[in-house]
């Protein structure tokens, strides 16, 4: 499942280490999500579309 985690990521700059603290999950986590190796939680995917304020589905 391709999602726009990675790509949102980039555009605001950050490492994947910084967007993982900044979401309190692992830099894992975000690395396996990008790759499409884990599909998030439903809260995770919220709480990824809030920060970078866009809704779940445009992302995922």
């Amino acid at each position: 499942m391709k999602n726009k985690v990675r790509d949102l990521r980039i555009a605001t700059g950050m490492s994947q280490g910084e967007l993982a603290a900044a979401l309190k999950v692992s830099r894992q986590t975000i690395q396996s999500i990008e790759v499409g190796r884990y599909l998030p939680s439903l809260p995770l995917a919220i709480t990824i579309a809030r920060y970078f304020r866009r809704p779940v589905e445009e992302i995922f």
